[in-house]
């Protein structure tokens, strides 16, 4: 059995006598991003906090790769602590410096980095984070987007094992709350940091992360995948989630997932009842992520809305479609075989445009991909299932070339 990285033990935290960590148990793995979400107010700062050693507990253990925090002498404690990073909320720039030395403070503080060296990894991060030539500009001078990239290349800037992330899309319009999204998921990737994340984001955050923990009256109510969370039948959980769900998908403008899977059920109720069929058809752009490398990560935000903007506009008013991730989309088709299904792909492609989808001009050669995957549905099955059959046998249905 894997051993976590972090792992919380019966965690008790009291503030002037009210309980915030009721027995708390959690389990951090390395190399993942864990997402702690809850309703305002109930410790999930706190839990940062904890895991950083702002906070100790009243009772109960932390534990760090099997050894407890507590029982630490002051030198592994402090050895400890820089392995963290945390991005504050409101990403915590200082005003009165310039970029250059925003990025560089953490490095400044510790003292043991020559100035040539300070150099050398500030311009490294940089350069990786798409900042520019930005270096003594200040703050107030830039996005708020580019604010979230420089706190994103401050945290990175001392190599740090752990990232703590404490709502840090909080502000940003959906194309950007996805756009920072994305970049600590493909930054997590790229650096292989472990990532511990406070958001309220839902169902965004899902898309990005690799466990989810619910945190609820002081204890972790659910502890699992993303796909678990969602087709788990704990009411406390499945009503908070469905609290935070919203008409529209902000990014998209389609249906959320938890409508689609509302329309899901009530189509196959339908044809249990009245023996009729349909087809789910799931779309993936596959060099999404190439995208946002090669072009940034607002440009790839721009061709999933695109992208979703077409297929919304090309369905019957019977059907539905919604995002499936952050780089898929699914549409529902009812009365709608496998044969029928396919035509759908085949039509799409043949009315899709490039210059609709990209908007820009990309580097010569580049090649644009969307990967189709379907399944007719003739008996009663979960969406979980419907889409995971569909995304294994996909068939490469629109491709063009750039030059």
């Amino acid at each position: 059995m894997k051993q976590p990285l972090i792992q919380f033990q019966n965690v008790f935290k009291k503030f002037g006598g009210q309980p915030v960590l009721q027995g708390t148990d959690l389990s951090i793995f390395q190399g993942e991003i864990s997402t702690i979400i809850g309703k305002s107010g109930v410790g999930k700062s706190v839990l940062l906090k904890h895991i950083i050693g702002l906070i100790e507990p009243d009772s109960g253990k932390i534990l760090f790769r099997g050894k407890t925090l507590s029982e630490m002498n002051n030198r592994a404690k402090r050895k400890l602590k820089h392995k963290f990073s945390y991005l504050f909320q409101s990403t915590a720039l200082f005003d009165s410096l310039d970029i250059f030395d925003n990025i560089a403070l953490p490095l400044r503080e510790r003292g043991a980095f020559s100035e040539q060296a300070v150099h050398q990894r500030v311009k490294k991060r940089m350069k990786q984070l798409d900042l520019g030539r930005i270096d003594h500009k200040f703050p107030s001078e830039v996005s708020g987007g580019m604010k979230k990239r420089i706190a994103l290349a401050r945290a990175l800037v001392t190599d740090p094992e752990i990232i703590l992330f404490d709502e840090p899309t909080t502000g940003l319009d959906p194309i950007r709350k996805t756009t920072v999204h994305h970049m600590i998921s493909d930054y997590q990737k790229k650096f292989g940091f472990t990532g511990v994340m406070v958001s309220h984001e839902i169902p965004d955050i899902f898309y990005i992360s690799q466990r989810i923990a619910m945190l609820n009256e002081g204890r972790i109510v659910f502890e699992g995948t993303p796909e678990e969370i969602g087709n788990t039948s704990d009411p406390v959980v499945r009503n908070f989630i469905r609290g935070l769900d919203t008409p529209k998908d902000g990014l998209t403008g389609m249906p959320t997932q938890l409508q689609m899977e509302k329309k899901f059920r009530e189509e196959v109720a339908r044809m249990l009842r009245h023996n009729t069929f349909f087809s789910l058809v799931l779309f993936k752009l596959e060099n999404l992520n190439e995208i946002s490398r090669e072009m940034g990560h607002l440009a790839a935000q721009t061709v999933l809305i695109n992208f979703a903007t077409q297929v919304k506009n090309r369905i019957r008013i019977s059907d539905a479609c919604s995002r499936a991730g952050r780089d898929k989309i699914m549409v529902i088709l009812p009365n709608t075989n496998l044969k029928q299904a396919r035509m759908f792909c085949a039509k799409l492609a043949d009315q899709l445009k490039g210059n609709e989808i990209l908007e820009v001009q990309p580097y010569p050669g580049f090649c644009f991909t969307v990967t189709a995957g379907y399944e007719e549905i003739k008996k009663e099955k979960t969406i979980g299932d419907v889409l995971a059959s569909a995304e294994s046998i996909t068939n490469s249905f629109y491709e063009f070339i750039v030059s």
